[in-house]
């Protein structure tokens, strides 16, 4: 199943809440030593049609300590939803789940794929007959 494209309220509300989340990261608002020591990135958030879940997508540098930033993150999202009802003004505040972004993963395997002398050699060959 395919995903719906957000609507533009989604997008934005989603835009917000990276805004809120990554400031709340830079203060050092969170507990927890394992977050202050990390370099966290967020790239993005979905949310829900009806506004009442998020899902925000992370990532460290280098894939560092990935799985503990998650679970503390996810421990601590109620520090996030607590300032997200401060800053921004919705009807619902939306419960955040944390998620790791693995479309960094996917564009490495990719671009080792291509790299392979196989494909490269099958690339060069399909180069040659468009000509």
């Amino acid at each position: 199943m395919a995903l719906k494209e957000q609507s533009q309220r989604q997008l934005r509300v989603g835009q917000e809440i990276k805004r809120v989340i990554t400031s709340v990261i830079e203060k050092g608002e969170v507990r927890g030593e394992e977050l202050a020591d990390a370099f966290i990135t967020v790239t993005e958030v979905r949310v829900s049609p009806d506004l009442k879940y998020a899902t925000a997508y992370v990532m460290t540098l280098n894939g560092k300590n990935l799985g503990t930033v998650i679970e503390q993150l996810n421990a601590d999202a109620w520090i996030f939803k607590k300032q997200i009802a401060l800053r921004l003004q919705l009807r619902y505040t939306p419960d955040l789940n944390f998620r790791v972004d693995d479309t960094f993963m996917e564009v490495d395997k990719i671009e080792k794929l291509l790299k392979n002398p196989k494909v490269a050699q099958d690339l060069a060959k399909t180069d040659k007959t468009e000509e």
